[in-house]
Order: C-alpha cells, then structure tokens, then sequence
C-alpha cells in the first residue's frame, strides 16, 4: 500500500469526493503542539473551518479545545471533542444562552450592549470581549478584513473609556487572513497602543485565527517571540484558534470529467462545482492547487474547468496538463479539507461529496454519504 501513488489510493472511491489525509493532518497537530508545548500557549480548533467531527478523537489529542462562531458549533464541540469550548458570535439570541452556558467556558461579546444584557447570566463562564485594533493587514481582501472602516466586528478603544469591565477576564482579536507572524506582530503593537492598559487586568488574550503556522514559509520564531511577549508583559494565557494552519494540505477533492465542450479554449464538465463544492474559489477568489497540472500554457494542454450546475459563471479555472483529457479521467484539487465541507450546498439540486479519510497507510474509506434525503430535508 506505501507504495502506491495517492491518485492509485483515491482511485476507488465514487466522485465526487472530499478526501481527509490523515498522515498531513497529524503532521500539522504535530507543528501546532510544539508551540503550545514550547510557549505554554493553548491553541484551539476554530470549526468555521474544519468541523469534520470524526477527526476529532485525533485533534483532540494535540490541542487544547475549540472555538465556535454560534449554539450549532459549540453544541458539535461539546458533543464530540469534550475540552475548552469558546464560542464567539456577533449578538447572542435570548434562548441560545441558557445552552451555551452550559457547555461553553469562554464566552465573548462584540460589544458592550451585549455585555450589559447577559453577563449576570453567565455564573462559571470566562467572559471575553472582542476588540478591534483598528490595524488593517490585508492587502486586496477587504471581506476578510475586521478592522476595515465601518467593520461590525469588535469594539474600539474609545468605547471602553470608563466602563466596569469587572466581568470581563479576557480579551478577543481575529484580524489576520492566511497570514504570517510578521502580520501578527504588527497588529500586537496596535493592540498594545490601544488596549495595554486594559490588558493588565486580564486573565488571558485570544489572538483569533488566520495564522498560517503549518505553511513551509511560517515564521514560527517569531510567533513564539510574539507569544512570549505578551505572556511576560501581562501575564496572560495566550490564546490561538486557526483553523486553516490545523488541515492545511490534508484533504482532496475527487472529481471526473463528465464532458469536453469546444469553445475558444476546450471546457471540462466536472461532477464538482465551485459554486456547490468548493465555493471560496467564487468568493475569495482564489485558484485552487490541482494535482499534476500547470499554469494556463505551461503545458502542452490548457483547459477551462467548469461544473456541471446552469450557473454561467461556475468556473473553477484555467489549467494545462501533459496530455490531451477525456471524459471518464479523475482530477485531484488539493487543499479542500478547510473551508469545503463546511460551506458546500446543494444548488441546482446538486449531490453533496461523499465524505472519505485516507488513512497513514493510503487505506481509503468512506465516512459519510449524502443522497436524495440530504438536498431535499433542507427545503421543507
């Protein structure tokens, strides 16, 4: 079985498919718990990312919980990996509270109205509150960027001036996108500037996610110098929750090309959808990794990937392969264990991926399957 190719261990498997690669999830917890272990930080699995619940035997094992952006995701964490449960939400609905009091330990607020309403009924919870530094890093990406003007997303300096922040234990920021710690350090500098004060009065600092600590090119130094800066200036329990960093590069898409339509440059029907499958390709946009092939021209076949759902624009990409395609041949994006499974829908009626691990030794099985009953349970 090692010496199989990992298209040869996919090969049985009916597509579309999300594939889990357990070898390069362990790998990444591996990296991850190094630092925790080296800086005394704890270091969390934000679910917005990656909520596939059977590897959660696996990360709980690395890390030290996880974080949830509303009552679904902290009720999975709760249920599934049983450590630290955070949960952040913009504004907490009246009936959720009584739940999330239960089974979360942290709980943050995205403003002071919030706060007010619901800290006296939060006995034994870790109350935080989200902040913003009002520092932009993100270059291109304004989606993606909380400290934008006009942003929802956290509270500024000036609205903390002379409030009883007497329940408040810790304080929240996420402002990095696949970022490096050079990104990080210039937002803790902000957060210094803005809210030191304030941090001295605090049992603990979660610096959100967005840090792409398992990438080949992470500076790691310098996002343990970050950590340790902050530990021994206020004396905090430091916080991370990426989810990106935990199963980057750990899981496939398994698609095949359904039909080949002539045009200006030849057109791939796949039996994956970016707008169904993987739909930050269209809103992002980004190019996802595929397995073997180049850029448009590179090599000596350039093809347009496009779906088979009616929307006009569900293109994947342009990409070039070695040899001329036909239908019935297997591609493999690369990188869709984050952001996939948890965003997939199912559009024009359009069949969810079956759901499969990839084992240490290449051994392939399916964890879930989705059919008729999935698409139609969701409409009525």
């Amino acid at each position: 079985m090692k010496n199989k190719s990992l298209q040869d261990n996919m090969a049985s498997l009916a597509t579309p498919c999300y594939v889990i690669d357990e070898k390069k999830l362990r790998e990444n917890l591996e990296v991850l718990k190094e630092v925790q272990e080296d800086t005394g930080c704890k270091i969390l699995l934000a679910q917005k990312a990656f909520s596939c619940f059977y590897e959660y035997p696996l990360i709980g094992k690395y890390l030290a919980g996880t974080t949830s952006s509303g009552l679904y995701e902290a009720r999975l964490a709760h249920e599934e990996m049983g450590k630290e449960n955070h949960v952040f939400e913009p504004a907490y609905k009246e009936d959720e509270m009584e739940e999330l009091a239960k089974i979360c330990d942290h709980l943050i607020f995205n403003s002071l109205t919030q706060l007010e309403k619901y800290q006296d009924c939060l006995p034994g919870v870790s109350i935080g509150l989200r902040i913003n530094p009002e520092c932009s890093t993100q270059e291109g990406h304004a989606i993606y960027d909380p400290c934008a003007p006009g942003s929802r997303l956290g509270i500024r300096a000036e609205q903390l001036q002379g409030f009883d922040l007497s329940r408040v234990e810790g304080l929240h920021f996420h402002t990095l996108c696949e970022q490096n710690a050079d990104d990080l350090k210039k937002t803790l500098e902000a957060v210094e500037e803005r809210f030191g004060h304030y941090l001295h009065q605090m049992k603990w600092l979660n610096m959100g996610g967005g840090h792409h600590i398992t990438r080949e090119d992470y500076d790691v130094s310098l996002l343990k110098q970050c950590i340790r800066h902050m530990q021994e200036t206020y004396d905090l329990q430091i916080y991370l929750e990426p989810g990106e960093a935990i199963a980057l590069n750990a899981g496939y898409l398994v698609t095949e090309v359904m039909d080949v339509v002539p045009s200006e440059l030849p057109v791939l029907i796949l039996d994956a959808s970016a707008a169904c499958h993987m739909p930050d390709v269209l809103e992002m946009p980004y190019r996802p990794p595929l397995m073997n092939s180049g850029a448009p021209g590179e090599k000596a076949y350039t093809y347009r990937l496009g779906s088979r759902t009616c929307l006009a624009g569900d293109v994947i990409g342009d990409y070039s392969f070695d040899r001329e395609l036909s239908v019935g041949d297997r591609l493999y994006f690369e990188d869709m264990a984050i952001y996939s499974m948890v965003k997939n829908n199912t559009f024009n009626g359009m069949a969810l991926p079956d759901i499969a691990v990839m084992e240490e030794d290449g051994t392939c099985k399916v964890i879930r399957h989705f059919g008729y009953e999935d698409f139609k349970g969701r409409l009525s």
